[in-house]
C-alpha cells in the first residue's frame, strides 16, 4: 500500500520562504487565513504520495516567497502603484470552451497583452535580480513545465503550454492561494466549500497590483490593454466587475455535455501528477456539481450587472470563424480593429492548428458520468445560452 505524504504545517513552510528569500514581510495577511485551510485539507483529502506532498510544499513555499518578493518590490518601487492599466476583456468561459485559443489570439494582436505562463508562474523577480530582466524566470519556468510534462506526459495534449505565451492570472492567483487554483491541482473538496463562504473575492486587489507590477516591469506595455483569462474568475465575477470597471467579460459557450468529461479527464491528469491516489469517478463527480456551481455564479452576475458588460462567443463559431469572432470581440469592447491587428490574431491562428498536437481521449464513463444526467443537471444552462446560439 502506497504510504501518504504529509504536508508541514504554514508555520514551518512559511519559515522556509523567509530563508529562502531573507524577507518577512507579507503585506497583508489574510492569505494564511486561506493557507490555514487549505494545508488540512491536502493532508486530508488529496491522498498524496510522499513526492506528491513535497511538490505540494514547495508549491506553498514558492507562493510565499513570491508574496516577500512583490511586498519588496512594491516597497522599494512604490511608483508601480501608480501604474494606470486598462483591462479591456477578461475571459471567463469554462475549461475546454475555446477560451484558451481565444485569449491568446486575442493577445497576440498589437496594442493587447496578457500575462505570460513564466510570469504568471513568478510574477514577482527574485529577490537580488534585475526586475526588469525575464530571463532567471523565464529559466525557472522551463524547469517548472519540464517538470509537470515528465510527471503528465499527456498534459500537453490536453491544454497546450509553451512558457512565452499568455496563460491563466489564475496560475498568479495560486501563488496566494485563492481562485480556483489550488482545486485544480490538488483534491480539496473542503476548501473549496470554505473559500466560497469566505474569500472569494479577496484576492482581486492583489491581481490588479500584480497586473501594474508586470506593467511597470516591461515598459513596453504602457499603453497596451490587457485581455484577462480564466474560468476561475467564474467564482467571484462580480468582484471582476468592480475591480476592472472598463472590461467586458467575454464568455465561451460550449455544452457541458462535452466539456465536463474533457474537463475531468485533464483534472485526472493534474492530480495524478501530484502522486494522488483519488478516482476517476470521484473527480468526475466533483467537477460536473463545481461547474455546475460556477454556471450558476455566472448567470447570477450577470442578471445583477445586465448584459452590458458580457460577450458571447459560441464554441461553435469561435473554431469555425475564430478571426470574425476575434474582431467581433474587440470591437464590442472598444478597441479599434485595424489590419494589424487582424494579421496578429491570423499569424497565431496559422501557428497553432489543433492538428500539430496529439488527440485527447477519454471516454464519459470512465468518470462515472452520463450523458443524458449531464444535460439535465445543466439544462438551466443550455436552455439559454446554447438553443440560442443553434438558433
Amino acid at each position: 500500500m502506497a504510504v501518504i505524504g504529509h504536508v508541514a504545517d504554514v508555520a514551518a513552510l512559511k519559515a522556509r520562504a523567509e530563508l529562502r528569500t531573507g524577507l518577512k514581510d507579507f503585506g497583508d495577511p489574510w492569505i494564511f487565513e486561506n493557507l490555514a485551510v487549505m494545508i488540512p485539507a491536502l493532508n486530508a483529502e488529496s491522498k498524496l504520495n510522499e513526492p506528491g506532498a513535497g511538490a505540494a510544499e514547495e508549491m506553498i513555499v514558492r507562493g510565499l516567497s513570491n508574496r516577500l518578493a512583490h511586498v519588496e518590490l512594491i516597497r522599494q518601487h512604490p511608483e508601480i502603484l501608480a501604474e494606470e492599466v486598462t483591462v479591456a476583456a477578461v475571459v471567463v468561459g469554462l475549461p475546454r470552451t475555446g477560451s484558451t485559443m481565444l485569449h491568446r489570439m486575442l493577445c497576440a494582436a498589437p496594442g493587447m497583452t496578457g500575462m505570460r505562463w513564466w510570469e504568471a508562474q513568478n510574477y514577482a523577480p527574485p529577490v537580488g535580480t534585475d526586475p526588469h530582466d525575464p530571463e532567471p524566470r523565464r529559466a525557472a519556468a522551463h524547469a517548472i513545465l519540464d517538470y509537470m510534462l515528465e510527471n503528465a506526459p499527456d498534459l500537453m495534449s490536453i491544454h497546450p503550454m509553451s512558457v512565452d505565451q499568455p496563460d491563466e492570472e489564475l496560475i498568479a492567483l495560486g501563488q496566494i492561494f485563492s481562485s480556483t487554483m489550488p482545486e485544480g491541482m490538488y483534491y480539496l473538496p473542503s476548501y473549496t466549500r470554505w473559500l466560497m463562504a469566505n474569500s472569494r473575492t479577496r484576492c482581486y486587489p492583489d491581481l490588479k497590483q500584480m497586473l501594474q507590477s508586470l506593467q511597470w516591469q516591461d515598459k513596453s506595455r504602457r499603453g497596451a490593454k490587457w485581455i484577462l483569462k480564466t474560468p476561475g474568475h467564474l467564482m467571484a465575477l462580480d468582484a471582476v466587475l468592480e475591480t476592472f470597471p472598463g472590461a467586458k467579460i467575454v464568455m465561451t459557450h460550449r455544452d457541458p455535455v462535452a466539456t465536463v468529461p474533457s474537463y475531468a479527464s485533464m483534472e485526472t491528469v493534474l492530480y495524478h501528477m501530484g502522486g494522488s491516489s483519488i478516482d476517476k469517478e470521484s473527480v468526475g463527480q466533483y467537477w460536473a456539481g463545481r461547474l455546475r456551481e460556477l454556471l450558476g455564479e455566472f448567470m447570477r452576475v450577470r442578471e445583477q450587472a445586465g448584459p452590458d458588460r458580457f460577450i458571447d462567443v459560441p464554441y461553435t463559431a469561435l473554431t469555425a470563424t475564430p478571426i470574425e469572432e476575434g474582431k467581433r470581440v474587440l470591437e464590442a469592447a472598444g478597441v479599434a480593429v485595424t489590419p494589424e491587428i487582424v494579421a496578429g490574431m491570423n499569424e497565431w491562428v496559422e501557428a497553432n492548428r489543433r492538428e500539430d498536437r496529439a488527440p485527447h481521449k477519454y471516454t464519459v464513463e470512465e468518470f462515472g458520468l452520463d450523458k443524458a444526467a449531464l444535460a439535465a443537471s445543466f439544462a438551466f444552462y443550455r436552455e439559454r445560452f446554447l438553443a440560442r446560439a443553434a438558433a
